[in-house]
């Protein structure tokens, strides 16, 4: 016997449908990309996207090609997330941060046949273009007055909305239709497309919003600072709508002032990377400024140092949840709430668990292997590969020939990591960026928020640097705060109640700056390959 209920097809633009129903008035705040900051509701944008529809079926775009969008977090952006889907077309999000040559890279990959982007991204995009074979024509998200020179014969957004009336209706395909695509960034060899369906997005979304995840209502008010081209927007372009929550959306303005002007919409949920939060929490401290609105933070794409946490959480009464995910898996796998035995804890605790990243919702699956692919046990010592499966985790690459997941479904996340008794993970490290001395293993991670933890710090990276006996020794690399100059034995006091003798670092520099990938992330590759190309040495191999 089969059930006999109703089959409604899981399609994204059923969240947004949803929004303006039944929270047709919500605001939508946004920093628009021009300057002033502009009003919408879910209704508005849910009619909008329609626009978006017509427009794009009168330029001939078929459902199955692929938009490309390189814009920041806009309310035009929100119409165009559900636009382009909606009219059976695939969203390809852009990251305007990666070098030229990625970028050609995966819109051609992608076979992009038509690029949008806002007003600002004109120079990269008119840079771009020529090299994009398939290519039709530009969408700038902006009226003409703001039009770019940098793009003469590019389309004009507001003009293609005005000449229709959103009278039209979303295309209806399958559930399993690709929606979007974003590429992997940090990988050795070129960037890898992840390509999201409409299925796995609501699903994703839903569970996104549960209590012991995000915990969105139609009460909250939600401010996504990382960007919609980062890891699908860590989703909240599904869920907070999904919940019938607000939004405020800050634009390109990522710096403190402007970032606390838009928080004090009213928002009450917001998510960033730590390297967002650090400079934050600054000029709070600075400016004597205070959090009214704000219950609690979202922090991911890297580890989250415990003192931003205690800073949130003591300094200005906001729950910080760490959280991890990656591209390939939508990107929720896990979110450091509470559960009740947590709960019953001493505070210092609590934060120690907060440190970990937390446990997976509904819909994901989580273990821990060897390198023989036998699984470890959950005792919160061992560690080992972190692998994931569920309906919003990477089946295959874009155009690649085999599926990634092995037999039983179990994509390799690349994590080093250990889950407790309680089912909460802890990433120790990157495998690639693991330091592995004389057969053991030192956490990276571990040693980088150690360091951050002195007052004087602003920033950390540690890496591993080739040695004759010990294969790799640790080298701790340190950007100072503006005026302070912490000294190197003041940094090792800070890591030797957290690490034995023979973990610590065999060196401490202290640099003016760290690199960063397109994402916000330390990137340990560009860091390793800096000190080999100054040839350096450790002490003693000197």
């Amino acid at each position: 016997m089969q059930g006999l209920m109703q089959d409604w097809p899981l399609r994204v633009t059923a969240i947004i449908d949803h929004a303006a129903r039944y929270h047709g008035g919500r605001a939508v705040v946004s920093r628009s990309i021009e300057g002033p900051v502009t009003r919408t509701t879910w209704a508005g944008v849910r009619r909008r996207a329609l626009q978006v529809v017509q427009a794009f079926r009168r330029l001939g775009i078929r459902p199955g090609e692929v938009v490309g969008c390189m814009a920041w977090n806009t309310a035009r952006h929100m119409e165009v997330w559900y636009g382009v889907p909606g009219m059976g077309a695939v969203l390809h999000s852009l990251n305007p941060r990666l070098a030229q040559e990625q970028l050609a890279y995966i819109a051609d990959h992608a076979e992009d046949r038509w690029l949008i982007c806002d007003p600002d991204l004109a120079p990269v995009v008119a840079a771009l273009a020529p090299k994009l074979p398939k290519l039709r024509g530009v969408i700038v998200l902006t009226d003409r007055a703001h039009m770019p020179e940098e793009l003469p014969d590019a389309l004009c957004y507001e003009e293609l909305l005005a000449a229709e009336d959103g009278d039209a209706g979303w295309h209806r395909g399958d559930e399993r239709d690709a929606c979007g695509i974003c590429y992997t960034s940090g990988t050795t060899g070129h960037p890898k497309g992840v390509v999201y369906a409409h299925r796995s997005n609501v699903l994703h979304a839903m569970a996104m919003i549960q209590p012991d995840m995000l915990a969105l209502s139609s009460r909250d008010v939600m401010m996504p600072v990382v960007p919609l081209f980062h890891a699908n927007g860590w989703s909240t372009g599904f869920s907070v709508p999904m919940a019938g929550a607000g939004m405020v959306l800050p634009g390109r303005m990522m710096d403190p002032a402007s970032l606390y002007g838009m928080l004090e919409q009213d928002v009450t949920i917001t998510a960033a990377v730590p390297t967002v939060w650090l400079p934050l929490l600054a000029y709070l401290r600075e400016q004597k400024l205070d959090l009214p609105h704000l219950d609690r933070v979202v922090i991911g794409g890297s580890s989250c140092p415990r003192a931003v946490i205690e800073a949130f959480q003591h300094d200005y009464g906001v729950q910080v949840l760490h959280a991890w995910g990656m591209t390939e898996t939508s990107p929720l796998g896990t979110f450091a709430s509470f559960k009740p035995e947590v709960v019953a804890m001493p505070e210092d605790e609590r934060i120690n668990v907060q440190m970990k990243v937390g446990h997976p919702p509904f819909t994901v699956e989580l273990c821990i292997r060897d390198d023989a692919g036998d699984d470890l046990p959950w005792d919160g010592e061992t560690q080992g590969r972190l692998q994931i499966r569920g309906p919003g985790v990477l089946r295959r690459y874009l155009k690649q020939d085999a599926d990634t997941i092995d037999a039983d479904g179990w994509f390799d996340t690349g994590d080093a990591a250990t889950i407790d008794a309680l089912g909460y993970v802890r990433i120790t490290d990157r495998f690639k960026d693991v330091i592995k001395s004389g057969g053991e293993w030192i956490s990276s991670i571990e040693m980088e928020n150690a360091a951050v933890s002195h007052p004087d710090v602003a920033e950390a990276a540690a890496v591993g640097v080739p040695h004759p006996k010990w294969d790799e020794r640790p080298v701790l690399c340190i950007v100072a705060k503006p005026g302070r100059d912490p000294g190197v034995e003041e940094i090792l006091d800070r890591l030797r109640p957290h690490f034995a003798k023979w973990q610590m670092p065999d060196d401490v520099l202290f640099v003016d700056e760290i690199p960063h990938t397109a994402t916000g992330k330390i990137s340990k590759l560009t860091l390793r390959r800096q000190l080999e190309e100054a040839g350096y040495r450790l002490p003693d191999q000197r």
